[in-house]
């Protein structure tokens, strides 16, 4: 998840590069931020969601979720379409598909899943190879911006005269200078970082004699990464792995944890697992439950088995939390960013009906 400003940086990168100046600049840097604009449609979205079926709620999210639909080949394909019949501008229209596709591949390299094909497929992926304070991604950006804004002041009369020498050196060289940017934005981003998780991905796959998954494998700060694949029927293994050590740490969690007697914890584990399944945004890979009993009920929480290695993350973190009652077998969810933190009740539509399913 790149912050907005790189984002707009790379698309006044884009535009610099191909030569474009005043509004049709401006476009192009608009485009390269039009995907994150569906927190609108989400705010939307959140207004309505209770009142809706749970498959109506859940084809809404497809649409209107944040880093949804608008972060997908299809919006991409459209937006660009639009550029097109409006213009019948052919560079121009090049530049606003570079500039939304740089938006939605960042999001894509970075950490958080996406459906990148909905609707042709709801399934979840990403490319997982560049942590969000990278610097390249986050500093060449910037320069862009910057030499854009000095232009802009000193065209005002209100810069003071810093950065003389290197403005005029940007300006002598303007497309060179623009264009290595962006080529070695393109390396890096594209092929070197990609590349060296693949690599470091199947070292560790061969060291553990084991099948890592490369899209659940997260960059945890620059050239470190979180993994995890089963270890057995019963536990998860954890690692933390990087370019430079490998293997740095690793430890074993349990997939079920029962507190106290419950001679039917697996089946309530199992349950409060089709019911997560049927649910969006569906953030959780290594499913762990903890089951506990009383006061006539079942007790199951259902979280990440990484989650608590990621306390300052946006991801792996919510965990759900279901009471299930053994005589009726109706049950109430619950969720919450940490286990212990203010928990929401969630509203029925969160989940399909599987009243099939109740504990015998």
């Amino acid at each position: 998840m790149v912050n907005t400003l790189s984002h707009l940086g790379i698309g006044l990168l884009i535009a610099l590069v191909l030569g474009f100046k005043g509004k049709k600049r401006n476009e192009v840097a608009f485009m390269s931020i039009l995907p994150d604009l569906d927190f609108i449609p989400y705010a939307v979205f959140a207004l309505i969601a209770g009142s809706l079926s749970h498959e109506a709620r859940n084809q809404l999210f497809y649409l209107f979720g944040h880093r949804e639909f608008m972060h997908s080949i299809l919006f991409i394909l459209f937006v660009t379409l639009l550029i097109w019949l409006k213009t019948k501008d052919r560079l121009f229209t090049v530049a606003g598909l570079a500039a939304i596709l740089s938006h939605v591949y960042l999001d894509y390299a970075t950490s958080w899943k996406m459906r990148p094909f909905y609707p042709f497929s709801t399934e979840t992926s990403t490319l997982g190879a560049v942590h969000f304070f990278d610097p390249l991604a986050n500093l060449i950006p910037l320069l862009p911006i910057f030499i854009v804004l000095v232009s802009y002041l000193k065209n005002r009369g209100k810069w003071s005269g810093k950065f003389e020498n290197f403005c005029a050196f940007v300006t002598s060289n303007r497309s060179k200078f623009y264009t290595t940017l962006a080529v070695v934005l393109v390396i890096w981003l594209v092929a070197f970082l990609p590349a060296a998780k693949l690599f470091l991905v199947n070292y560790i796959s061969g060291a553990e004699g084991a099948k890592i998954s490369y899209q659940n494998t997260y960059p945890s700060s620059f050239g470190k990464f979180i993994t995890a694949y089963p270890y057995n029927a019963t536990h998860y293994k954890i690692m933390e792995v990087s370019y430079w050590s490998g293997i740095e740490r690793s430890d074993y969690i349990e997939k079920i944890n029962v507190t106290g007697n419950v001679s039917d914890a697996a089946a309530y584990a199992e349950r409060a697992g089709k019911l997560y399944s049927t649910a969006v945004p569906q953030e959780i890979d290594y499913p762990v439950y903890s089951v506990s009993e009383g006061n006539g009920s079942v007790t199951v929480t259902l979280s990440d088995a990484r989650n608590p290695y990621v306390k300052y993350w946006a991801y792996f973190k919510k965990v759900y939390r279901f009471v299930f009652d053994r005589e009726s077998g109706e049950y109430v969810a619950y969720a919450s960013d940490r286990q212990g933190e203010r928990e929401e009740r969630l509203e029925e539509n969160w989940f399909r009906d599987i009243s099939s399913l109740k504990i015998s």
